[in-house]
């Protein structure tokens, strides 16, 4: 392709000596080394920008190649409330209405499920009959 030795920069040096005269050369290869800063900058930032176009493209294809996964689900509310409570269940809205103590609730393994669930979903819960 197009090549410049060392012979052709001596010859354009001395061209340019001869043409803008000792006062207008340091001038010109300041502007000159200016432009060839920018024209590199520029090739970098284009050079990069790109790379980076490419990038996204092969993760947006590879994300599209993956099947979707559903994420995992929650833990179950009761899982999270015995972690929370290992102990037994009390009546909380008779300690705090009547302003009595009661007993530990004796509830059946359904009504324990649904009063698990309601608190989950912080909806009043039903008392179970005696």
């Amino acid at each position: 392709m197009f090549e410049v030795g060392f012979t052709e920069i001596i010859l354009i040096v001395g061209l340019a000596l001869l043409v803008l005269g000792p006062e207008k050369l340091p001038g010109l290869a300041e502007k000159v080394g200016r432009w060839t800063g920018r024209a590199r900058s520029m090739a970098r930032q284009l050079r990069t920008q790109l790379e980076h176009e490419v990038t996204m493209e092969e993760m947006a294809r590879s994300r599209s190649a993956q099947p979707a996964t559903p994420p995992p689900p929650p833990p179950a509310p009761e899982t999270a409330r015995a972690a929370a409570d290992p102990g037994p269940e009390l009546d909380l809205d008779a300690m705090v209405s009547g302003g009595q103590h009661s007993a530990p609730a004796a509830e059946s393994g359904a009504d324990a499920a649904a009063a698990d669930a309601a608190v989950a979903a912080d909806v009043p819960q039903p008392k179970p009959a005696p």
